[in-house]
C-alpha cells in the first residue's frame, strides 16, 4: 500500500507541475498550437513506448486506459486553471482561504483519479510495467521541463525539439 502511495504521489506531482506552465505565447496561430500539442503528445507516447518496451497486445489494451486517464486528467487541470487565475499577493485573507481549499480538493480530486487508473493499469499491465510507467511519466516530466528552461534561457521555442531517449527497459 505504501508502494502505491509513493507511486500515486510521484505522479500527482509530475502532473501538477506539468499542468502549471504557460500558455503558448498569444501570437501563436492556432494551427500551430495545435500542431506543436500533436508534437509533444508524440514524443509522449514515443517516451512512453520505448520504456514500457509493451507486446502487441499489452499495446491493445493499454494505450485506450491511458488516453482516457490523460484527457480525464487534462480536463479536471484545465477546469482548475480557470477558476485560479488570481494573484495571490493581492488577495485578502477569505479569497486566499478559497484559493488554498479549493487547492486542495482538486489535488484529492486529482490523487482519486489516479487510484482509479492505477487499477486500470495494473489490470492491462504486469506490475513491473506499471512501476516503468510512473518512471517513465515522471522523467519525461522532468526532461520536458529541462528543455523549456533551457529554450526560455536561450528564448528559442520549444518546436521541433525532442528530448533524449529513454533509458532501455531493463534486462534490455
Amino acid at each position: 500500500m505504501k508502494k502505491i502511495l509513493i507511486a500515486a504521489l510521484t505522479i500527482l506531482g509530475s502532473t501538477l507541475l506539468a499542468q502549471q506552465t504557460p500558455p503558448p505565447p498569444a501570437k501563436q496561430k492556432p494551427e500551430e498550437q495545435k500542431a506543436r500539442k500533436e508534437k509533444m503528445e508524440a514524443l509522449r507516447v514515443g517516451y512512453i513506448t520505448r520504456a514500457l518496451d509493451l507486446t502487441t497486445e499489452e499495446a491493445q489494451k493499454f494505450w485506450p486506459v491511458f488516453n482516457e486517464f490523460h484527457k480525464k486528467r487534462d480536463e479536471l487541470a484545465r477546469k482548475h486553471r480557470e477558476g485560479m487565475k488570481m494573484n495571490i499577493d493581492s488577495m485578502n485573507d477569505k479569497d486566499a482561504e478559497k484559493w488554498s481549499d479549493e487547492t486542495i480538493i482538486f489535488r484529492q480530486q486529482e490523487l482519486d483519479l489516479v487510484k482509479e487508473y492505477h487499477a486500470k493499469f495494473k489490470s492491462v499491465l504486469p506490475p513491473k510495467k506499471v512501476a516503468r510507467l510512473y518512471e517513465a511519466e515522471k522523467q519525461m516530466t522532468l526532461r520536458m521541463m529541462q528543455m523549456k528552461g533551457k529554450m526560455m534561457k536561450e528564448k528559442r521555442p520549444l518546436n521541433g525539439v525532442t528530448p533524449p531517449p529513454p533509458p532501455p527497459p531493463p534486462g534490455k
